[in-house]
């Protein structure tokens, strides 16, 4: 390639990364599956622009799909890339993100409009010490910690952590008191504060779900529960753009284009050729919304027996909150906008059930899951606690650090004050202070984190030097 075009070509893709977050998405550290036809990032050092500051180069990409060999030279490698990613992107350029990781982690609108996301840059974390975390001498802190040492597997590989995993091997994790001294003498609090010098945030709450179904489709189970489809391929731009490291352009190849793949209201509709991707058959569709929206569960068998299925992968459109758009057409007040009260909606409006919940683009596919006693799989790989694990922005709060949280009980003033371990994401976490708490299974979870919409406070504990 010559100078001019790299150049060129360089500068067209960082023009194009403020416009690439719609159909970026967050993803899970592990267990992710990707279809058959697959994408790899090759980056290549480019020219660096006039006047552009030292170490911020750009990197130009190879883009190779499986079975498709670019054509047309390194020329044709960089139209490709670039001709991807506009017809991707340019769909959805003005939709806030989509999800994946633990995807849509609330249907409730916002009351107030949302606080800009905060960036990984920008973000700070201060330094503090345990004396500032409020309620932090009267929380049972082992249960946090126990919660943390599930992480540890995933943990161990990161120099930072090894130490703290294997020291913390030597003490009693059922000890409150020894915990507490443990934590105190190894991990450091850190306040979390946006851009803004804000330090109050957004927590939401999640649960696992269960549904009724069936293996094979009948005039009572009729709703497909799809496993992700061959032709839904996922793009790393983290070679092009490092900020992206933790996200994904998602798309389906046509011809030699990289284009969107199918929204919900096409692969509802039948355009999406899915035959032979069901993994089960529902009978409430509503319930498969939410459980998309929760990105794990349960679905009970005639038989007896309990499948569980958790999230495999994302066709790549943005979420859109159904509760946000029954508000603004007044079909619910504010108060009512919980999962519970958009489930009551669709109850009592049967006939536009549908065209509401096919505004929401996004779609999730599942896998099934081997049946265990333990919580769902969080992005950490890890097997979620009920209580005491939490969805964060990993550009922000790193994926499996112990963090506290400052907050109130599901709308309630009675205080939520407690050591957690940041073992999941979600597409609509974003932001700075900004998390979802893990309730667990069942309906009683369901009630918690339907109802979940509280301020917060949030601190990260991270190791301090030497540890």
């Amino acid at each position: 390639m010559n100078k001019p075009m790299a150049s060129a070509a360089a500068a067209s893709i960082k023009s194009q990364t403020m416009h690439l977050s719609p159909c970026l998405e967050h993803t899970p550290d592990a267990g992710s599956r990707v279809g058959q036809g697959q994408l790899r990032i090759i980056d290549h050092p480019a020219p660096r622009p006039e006047g552009q500051a030292t170490g911020t180069a750009p990197r130009l990409a190879t883009m190779v799909l499986r079975g498709l060999p670019p054509a047309g030279g390194r020329n044709g490698v960089v139209a490709l890339l670039l001709g991807a990613l506009l017809t991707a992107c340019a769909p959805v350029a003005q939709r806030p993100p989509s999800v994946i990781g633990k995807p849509q982690a609330s249907a409730v609108p916002q009351t107030t409009p949302p606080a800009p996301a905060a960036s990984a840059e920008k973000a700070r974390l201060e330094r503090v010490d345990f004396a500032d975390l409020p309620g932090w001498r009267q929380d049972d802190v082992s249960a946090g910690w126990r919660a943390f040492l599930r992480g540890c597997s995933a943990l161990r590989n990161r120099p930072e952590w090894a130490p703290v995993c294997e020291a913390a091997r030597g003490i009693d994790p059922q000890d409150d008191a020894e915990v507490r001294r443990f934590v105190e003498s190894r991990l450091v609090p850190h306040r979390v504060v946006a851009p803004d010098g804000r330090t109050e945030g957004l927590l939401t709450g999640y649960y696992e779900p269960l549904l009724r179904g069936s293996r094979i489709r009948n005039d009572r189970y009729a709703v497909p529960l799809y496993a992700a489809p061959d032709d839904l391929v996922s793009v790393d731009l983290s070679a092009v753009v490092p900020e992206t490291k933790n996200l994904r352009l998602r798309g389906r190849v046509v011809g030699r284009k990289l284009v969107p793949y199918w929204s919900r209201a096409e692969i509802e509709s039948g355009t999406a050729a899915l035959d032979g991707r069901e993994l089960l058959w529902v009978d409430d569709a509503v319930d498969l919304f939410f459980l998309q929206v929760q990105g794990s569960g349960r679905v009970e068998l005639d038989g007896g027996e309990v499948v569980r299925v958790g999230y495999a992968d994302q066709n790549g459109h943005p979420y859109r909150s159904v509760g946000r758009l029954l508000v603004e057409r007044g079909e619910l007040g504010v108060e009512q906008a919980s999962m519970q009260g958009i489930k009551a909606w669709g109850r009592a409006n049967p006939e536009k059930l549908d065209a509401l919940l096919r505004e929401n683009p996004s779609y999730v596919f599942f896998r099934e899951l081997p049946p265990n006693g333990d919580g769902p799989f969080g992005s950490l790989g890890v097997a979620l606690t009920a209580g005491r694990s939490l969805a964060v922005d990993p550009s922000v709060v790193p994926l499996g650090a112990p963090v506290f949280i400052d907050s109130t009980r599901p709308a309630s003033p009675e205080p939520l004050r407690r050591l957690m371990a940041a073992q999941d994401t979600g597409g609509a976490i974003k932001g700075s202070v900004r998390a979802d708490f893990f309730w667990g299974f069942g309906p009683e979870a369901g009630e918690q984190a339907g109802r979940m919409r509280q301020p917060l406070r949030l601190w990260v504990l991270l190791p301090r030097n030497g540890s």
